[in-house]
């Protein structure tokens, strides 16, 4: 005799109403109301990270049900692209539509955490906004890539509170995705994708076919 198959449940997800009711629709900027817009998201097991178009990054705790703000000083201007990563420390890396990229080191309540909120700044080298950000496992580098095709490197030392940046590849298109692991960094632009060995500092091409 036949099995019957079991019913497929759907389920229906709704909104994140309490992340989003933390977050204002408008802002006051002198005699202006300005529209806040989402234009970032990532998540994890412990965070949810959401930029904003005024330069805020609004970060939700899971098992703390808070809702935190982290902005850039100076001029504001749309998130672009966050990256979350829990090793031995929670970071957040963040770009923005002019090109600039921060690392904010989270503070912990564990012994042995971080017990002081601090952030590394990527000087300079980005000068357009930026597509895609992709940490090392264990934190110590970030690779960051933009619109115009440049891929910047940054060493971190976050105990003594250092990054240190560089250029690394330059595509004649703009980044789309970046994924690093075992020290190869996997690229894709609008035109090709491609593993950039950091070693060798050498490149090889996934197939052989421009994109259309």
């Amino acid at each position: 005799m036949a099995s019957v198959a079991s019913p497929v449940i759907f389920k229906e997800f709704c909104p994140l109403y309490y992340l989003l009711n933390a977050i204002p629709t408008k802002v006051q900027k002198g005699f202006r109301s300005i529209v806040v817009y989402l234009t970032a998201l990532d998540t994890n097991g412990d965070y949810i990270a959401v930029g904003s178009s005024i330069g805020m990054l609004y970060l939700y705790c899971r098992h703390l049900n808070q809702m935190k703000k982290y902005n850039f000083e100076g001029k504001c201007e749309s998130i672009t692209f966050v990256k979350l990563l829990s090793c031995f420390d929670d970071l957040v890396a963040v770009g923005t539509a002019s090109g600039r990229v921060a690392v904010f080191q989270l503070v912990s309540s564990l012994p042995g955490r971080n017990r002081q909120l601090r952030r590394f700044d990527v000087a300079g080298i980005h000068k357009s906004s930026i597509t895609a950000l992709a940490w090392s496992p264990n934190g110590m580098k970030l690779f960051s890539g933009d619109d115009k095709g440049k891929i910047v490197y940054s060493a971190l030392d976050l105990d003594q509170g250092i990054c240190n940046s560089s250029l690394v590849l330059e595509e004649p298109s703009s980044i789309v995705q970046l994924d690093y692991n075992q020290k190869v960094l996997l690229v894709s632009t609008l035109q090709r994708t491609l593993l950039f060995y950091t070693e060798e500092k050498s490149v090889k091409q996934v197939g052989t076919q421009p994109r259309k």
